[in-house]
Order: structure tokens, then C-alpha cells, then sequence
């Protein structure tokens, strides 16, 4: 018994591909017993049993694993004694990466072949973008970035337009960055990366202008008279400020003395003509006003009628 099948020891594929591993074979005249076919899975403990997934005996197909490793599987053959036991996967899983076994008897001969599969992920589509303002004379950086994907991942960049990018550019292959340290007129243009790993490819594009710098002597220029007239309205302010409230201060003060110079003198009690003769005539003499009568009381307590109001009418 001899297996024939003489492809890569390593199979790596996509998630979500279908894979076939090859196991042909063919008996010796010698072998005369009962084919029987199995492929399992080696375990990476060589304490521990391989896990058989599928058998082939007496024309009969059987599976005997139920987990993620047993899904999908069958003979890519439909008659596997024909001299073919290959198997195939369809829509793998990263689950499914592992070393897989043939083996097949036919006593009193028997042979085995073993295949490693490696179940990858394809990497997603990769973002683009620019460091720097893309000024003539300055440094710019293109960088590249896949999210999802097996690693490894290689980036390289390219421009599409106007022929390969001119030098000086550096690249790095594993970061997915292309600097360039004079960029100029000549190496404006649309740029293309591809990210790749060992089952598949993607890309993006990113169109990279050449500005003129600014004027630097008119951006200070401008600087400096803005910063000038910023500290000339201040200072405006600040005097309008000043001469409101010293108006105002002087208006107080004004007000103030017209109040003191407008106000009257507080005013006298008013006393009657004959009060005043009467006092003169009689200095001891008290009088009191009630009413319209009038009484004088003398010093010792006497009381006189009320004096005669002569000249009066």
C-alpha cells in the first residue's frame, strides 16, 4: 500500500473556503484484506489519542465527531475505494485549523499521510489617509491600515498616476507607511496601497495634491498690525470707560451742591404785634395765646382780664 498524493505539506486558505486535502493511493498486488480509510486529526499532545472524524469500511461512510472540526467534511470521491480518499471541507472555520491525518489499510499493507490546514482571514478593506498638509518643501505620510485580517500582513505602496513615485520615499512594508521628506510638483498624483497576506488582497486610493506654501512674511505682517489694532481698541475703550465715569462722578458732585444752595433757611415762630408791645411794657408778664383770647399771668400767680384792643378793627 503506498499513498501517492505528494501536494504541500501546509494548506492555508480563507475563512470560508472550501479546501480539498489529498490522499490517493494505491494497493499493492500483495494487499488482499478489507480497505478500511480514516482520517482524524493528530493531536498536538503526544500523550493524547488522534480524534478520528471519518472512516470508510466495507463501502460505508462514517462520522464520528459531532464538534466544529467534523463539519462539513466528506470523501471528494464518491467511490473513495477507487484509489482516491481525499477529503473535503467546505466553507472552512478558523476552528478547523490542524494537522490531518490518511490513513489506509488493505492487509496486509497500510500507509498514512498527514496535512497541516491553516484557516485564515482575508484582510479587510484598508483605510488611506495623509499626515501633513501636503505643502511643497515640507514632509507628507501616507499611511495605510487594514483592520481585520491574518496576520502576517505586508502593505505596498505604488502611484498609479504619472509613473512610480519619485525619490527621496520611504516605505514599510509591515506599518503600511510611505513618507516622503521634500514632496514636490513631481510627486503629486494618486496613490494606490495593497495589503496582502496569504490568502488574499485589498486596497485603497488616496490623491495627493501639492500645496503652495503660505506667505510666512504677510502671515506675520498681519500678525502684528491685528495684535496693534486689538491694543489700540482697547485702549479707545478703556478711555471711553474713563471719561463716562468721570462725567458721570462730576455731575454728582454738581448736583449735590445746587441742593445745599437751593434750600431754605428753617423758619421762625410768628408772634403777634401786641405780644411784642405787651413784653416790652411788661417784662415780668408771661403771656399765653388761647384761642383767640388772651390772658396775662403775673410772676406772683394774679389774674388780669384781657387788655383792650385799641386801633383794631
Amino acid at each position: 500500500m503506498q499513498v501517492t498524493s505528494n501536494g504541500p505539506q501546509t494548506v492555508r486558505k480563507a475563512e470560508g473556503e472550501g479546501v480539498t486535502l489529498g490522499c490517493k493511493f494505491t494497493p499493492s498486488p500483495l494487499d488482499t484484506g478489507m480497505l478500511d480509510i480514516e482520517w482524524s486529526v493528530v493531536s498536538p499532545d503526544t500523550t493524547q489519542k488522534d480524534q478520528m472524524l471519518m472512516s470508510y469500511a466495507s463501502g460505508t461512510k462514517y462520522i464520528h465527531a459531532k464538534h466544529a472540526l467534523a463539519r462539513g467534511l466528506n470523501f471528494a470521491a464518491a467511490d473513495p475505494s477507487a484509489g482516491d480518499a481525499s477529503l473535503s471541507i467546505a466553507a472552512l472555520a478558523p476552528a478547523q485549523s490542524a494537522t490531518y491525518q490518511c490513513k489506509v489499510k488493505k492487509p496486509p499493507g497500510v500507509d498514512t499521510r498527514k496535512v497541516t490546514l491553516v484557516v485564515m482571514a482575508k484582510p479587510s478593506v484598508p483605510k488611506c489617509w495623509v499626515e501633513g498638509e501636503e505643502l511643497v518643501g515640507e514632509a507628507v505620510s501616507l499611511h495605510c491600515k487594514s483592520e481585520t485580517g491574518s496576520t502576517p500582513l505586508s502593505y505596498e505602496w505604488r502611484r498609479e498616476s504619472q509613473g512610480p513615485h519619485p525619490a527621496p520615499v520611504k516605505q514599510t512594508g509591515t506599518t503600511g507607511e510611505l513618507k516622503i521628506s521634500n514632496h514636490s510638483l513631481s510627486s503629486a498624483g494618486i496613490y494606490r496601497c495593497e495589503v496582502n497576506n496569504a490568502v488574499g488582497s485589498q486596497l485603497c486610493r488616496i490623491n495627493i495634491k501639492a500645496n503652495k506654501p503660505p506667505n510666512r512674511v504677510g502671515v506675520l505682517v498681519g500678525t502684528v498690525v491685528g495684535s496693534l489694532l486689538f491694543i489700540f481698541i482697547v485702549l479707545i475703550f478703556i478711555a471711553i470707560l474713563y471719561w463716562k465715569m468721570s462725567s458721570r462722578h462730576r455731575y454728582e458732585k454738581e448736583f449735590s451742591n445746587e441742593i445745599r444752595e437751593d434750600a431754605p433757611p428753617p423758619g421762625s415762630r410768628p408772634i403777634s404785634r401786641y405780644m411784642s408791645q405787651s413784653t416790652n411794657q411788661h417784662p415780668d408778664v408771661t403771656y399765653c395765646q388761647v384761642g383767640r383770647s388772651e390772658s396775662r399771668i403775673s410772676n406772683e400767680g394774679s389774674r388780669f382780664p384781657p387788655a383792650p384792643n385799641h386801633g383794631l378793627r
